[in-house]
């Protein structure tokens, strides 16, 4: 069965980001050093402290990362054109991850969670810049 899961790059601070990611959503944390594969000697030893592959799973949420290792050949370019969407049955599962996850969170398009004609909605970029959005189904009086 094929199924989607977010790939982010970072520059240098993919276990930190990853290691927060973990501590707000739960579940099992893998980092893998590029020092520690044998694909170490292909790069420079300044690069062997990176992480090659993170893999965050919790629940039906799965998250996989690395550093950027393509420098100085391709730089890395912070986009506003990938979201991590978080979607949820109710609005008190949502908040509990929304709260976590907005620790530090970019405030200028911060959208708090909020009822919307299709259920509650909100949005915001962490402290590492990455774009998270979150639904739940629309709440019941």
């Amino acid at each position: 069965m094929l199924y989607c899961t977010p790939f982010l790059l970072f520059d240098g601070n993919c276990a930190e980001a990853m290691t927060f990611y973990h501590e707000c959503l739960g579940g099992v944390l893998s980092l893998t050093k590029l020092g520690d594969t044998p694909m170490k000697s292909s790069f420079p030893q300044e690069k062997w402290s990176r992480i090659i592959n993170a893999h965050l799973k919790s629940g039906a949420i799965e998250i996989s990362a690395t550093d950027w290792m393509a420098s100085p050949d391709f730089e890395p370019v912070s986009g506003n054109t990938f979201a991590i969407f978080i979607i949820g049955k109710a609005y008190d599962e949502l908040k509990e991850i929304f709260d976590k996850l907005a620790v530090g969170a970019e405030k200028s398009r911060f959208q708090d969670l909020h009822e919307m004609p299709f259920g509650t909605y909100g949005q915001f970029y962490d402290k590492f810049g990455r774009q998270w959005i979150f639904k739940a189904d629309k709440q019941t009086s």
